[in-house]
């Protein structure tokens, strides 16, 4: 799922300081999980923004609607005879949901109430941490299910760097060795023959470094 963060209160004020007429939109998925973009999320927001416009002395409405998600045009449909009563969108959706809204109601100025992180998982209540950085090219069946990309701080590829000790990582003590891991993993699954195969220069051609993707099933198209 992605991880995101909210924005601190005080930017977001900023942000929104040109407009008087503001609608605080949610999103039901990734960041209702993370706890910074659902319904309840979205109206303690909302309440701190009116409380914030009363104390200044600035007459303000905001009004409150969470959508199933931001980044389907099918559920962006549902704004489409209210979003032009409003001076801005402020959306707690990530920087995809941001970006889709304000390419489909232009004239809207949409802005972005929280800071889109990365792409990882649940480990316990309250605790994400990062999984996949999304390079296209996956190398887990080669890796023990454990990506060297994300999880290793210098993505190497074919072994642990010089610098790893104890299992843990030189640039943070606390971040396990990404390379110790997918070793132990290997002779718990006994396949270190596996692991002595040099695993060749990764195509970085599917990453995000040749400029935004896409992906076409004609088969779906309608």
């Amino acid at each position: 799922m992605i991880v995101a963060d909210r924005k601190p209160f005080d930017e977001i004020i900023k942000m929104l300081a040109p407009y008087s007429n503001i609608l605080v939109l949610g999103c039901n998925e990734c960041v209702t999980v993370c706890a910074v973009g659902g319904a309840k999320e979205v109206a303690i927001l909302a309440s701190q923004i009116r409380m914030r416009r009363m104390t200044d002395g600035v007459k303000t409405k905001v009004d409150e609607k969470t959508l199933e998600r931001q980044c389907d045009t099918e559920y962006l449909e549902e704004l489409k005879d209210v979003i032009g009563s409003y001076d801005a969108v402020l959306s707690l959706a990530c920087g995809c949901g941001v970006q889709f809204l304000g390419e489909r109601y232009i004239d809207t100025p949409v802005l972005p109430g929280v800071n889109t992180t990365f792409m990882g998982v649940t480990e316990k209540q309250g605790f994400w941490t990062e999984r996949c950085q999304g390079c296209g090219n996956c190398v887990l069946d080669r890796t023990m299910g454990i990506c060297p990309v994300t999880r290793c701080a210098k993505s190497i590829f074919n072994g642990p760097c010089g610098g790893s000790w104890g299992g843990k990582c030189e640039i943070d003590k606390d971040l396990p060795c990404a390379w110790h891991l997918i070793i132990e993993r290997y002779k718990e699954r006994g396949r270190m023959d596996a692991f002595m195969e040099i695993i060749p220069p990764k195509d970085w051609s599917t990453a995000r470094d040749g400029g935004p993707r896409k992906r076409h099933r004609e088969d779906m198209e309608i």
